[in-house]
């Protein structure tokens, strides 16, 4: 909370990335979960905090069919690769970091397996490994400020 959220687009694969599940993979957890795993956290993570309001979003481009960045949020705080961030803060800087800033945050109320075939998103299993305890693990090391819930 200290310091300023970095937003998911700067963690963007490449293309070998994108081919390579095993070169994804390597990558550090923050780029894992900002770009090719952020819907894993953000479903583990809800797995968490949905009692205390948070739910599933996704952020879409306006027009876009499908949702390029999943977070968890209750409309005041959310959650992803960058920890806990105030959600004013991470739909601006997300936005200041885009070209084209018109982004909406669409509820995501489908199961992991329904949200990733109409989302174009891979499932757990189609990963170079069992990204499940990676995301545990992540969000192990991101407890929550007393703030947020």
């Amino acid at each position: 909370m200290g310091t300023p959220y970095t937003p998911a687009a700067r963690f963007r694969r490449t293309q070998a990335e994108r081919i390579d599940q095993l070169l994804s993979w390597k990558r550090s957890d923050q780029a894992f979960f900002a770009a090719g795993a952020c819907h894993v956290l953000a479903w583990v993570a809800v797995e968490r905090y949905a009692s205390a309001g948070f739910g599933i979003v996704g952020l879409r481009k306006l027009g876009e069919p499908c949702v390029s960045h999943v977070i968890i949020s209750n409309g005041r705080w959310a959650f992803d690769h960058d920890g806990w961030t105030p959600l004013p803060e991470l739909l601006r800087a997300t936005a200041e970091y885009e070209t084209d800033p018109s982004w909406e945050q669409l509820p995501i109320t489908s199961i992991l397996r329904q949200f990733c075939a109409a989302h174009n998103h891979r499932m757990p299993e189609q990963y170079a490994h069992d990204p499940l305890p990676r995301a545990r693990k992540y969000l192990q090391q991101r407890p929550r400020p007393p703030e947020v819930v």
